[in-house]
C-alpha cells in the first residue's frame, strides 16, 4: 500500500539546514521552546484554520524531507548510547515523519505565527492539530530520557 500527502503549508524558520539545528540541539537541547517562526498554509486550505485562535498550543505533523535514511537505530546527540529509532526524535525513520508541539502565538489570515520551533527552512506541513486536554499526560514516563532529563 502506497500512502501520499499533500502538503498544506511550509514552515519558516531561522534554521537553513539540519546542521544548524544539530549545532543548537548541542548546545541547549531544551532551548527549542524558544525558537520562533511562521507557518505559511497555502491558500486551499487556509479556510481550515478557522477557529484556531484561542488555543495556546498547537500539534504539526510535517515531513522530514530532507531525511534520505531510513534507520532503526539512533545517537541523540546528547546521549553517547544507539536508540531504538522509535524511542528517539530521529529524522532518519522508516517513514520521514515529524511531530511537535508549537506554542500558538496569533494568526495574521493563512500565517501562523509560533514558538518552538526545531524544524528547518521550507519543511513541509503535512497537518495541524489542537493541543486538546486529553493530549495532556500527567502520568508520563520518559524512559531513557529520564536519566538525561534529572
Amino acid at each position: 500500500m502506497e500512502i501520499i500527502f499533500k502538503p498544506i503549508g511550509t514552515v519558516h524558520s531561522p534554521f537553513q539546514k539540519k546542521e544548524d539545528i544539530k549545532k543548537f540541539r548541542c548546545v541547549d537541547p531544551k532551548g527549542f521552546v524558544s525558537i520562533q517562526g511562521e507557518l505559511e498554509i497555502f491558500g486551499e486550505f487556509a479556510e481550515g484554520l478557522q477557529d484556531l485562535d484561542g488555543f495556546s498550543h498547537i500539534i504539526l505533523i510535517f515531513a522530514f524531507h530532507k531525511s534520505t535514511e531510513k534507520k532503526l537505530y539512533a545517537h541523540p546527540p546528547y546521549d553517547n548510547k544507539r536508540r531504538g529509532v522509535f524511542s528517539t526524535r530521529s529524522p532518519n525513520r522508516p517513514n520521514p515523519i515529524g511531530f511537535t508541539v508549537l506554542r500558538f502565538i496569533k494568526r495574521d489570515k493563512n500565517k501562523l505565527q509560533v514558538q518552538g520551533v526545531d524544524m528547518i527552512e521550507g519543511t513541509p506541513i503535512l497537518d495541524i492539530k489542537p493541543y486538546t486536554p486529553r493530549d495532556q499526560k500527567p502520568e508520563a514516563r520518559f524512559g531513557w530520557l529520564e536519566e538525561w532529563l534529572g
